[in-house]
């Protein structure tokens, strides 16, 4: 992994956190904590897109950064809604 693909996987991370933070607000770990899943969820989805795909540009690696983020956030309220 570039610098690029690193930063922008990062960015898209902690957006995705700040974002599911504000947006849901039952059932979460707090602010940092959903920062802290979103950051690790577009790392690990940003880390299987370039296993799959080799070439993304920084567009299509910010998606699926975005969407990491989100599933991992979303699956941390499923499995723990009232752990606010």
């Amino acid at each position: 992994m570039n610098f690029q693909i690193v930063a922008t996987s990062m960015l898209a991370g902690l957006l995705a956190g700040w974002l599911a933070g504000m947006v849901m607000k039952r059932g979460g770990v707090g602010l940092a904590g959903d920062i802290s899943i979103g950051l690790g969820g577009s790392i690990v989805g940003s880390w299987i897109f370039l296993w799959v795909s080799p070439g993304p540009d920084w567009l299509a690696m910010a998606v699926v950064a975005f969407v990491g983020a989100a599933s991992a956030i979303v699956g941390q309220r499923k499995i723990l809604p009232g752990h606010a």
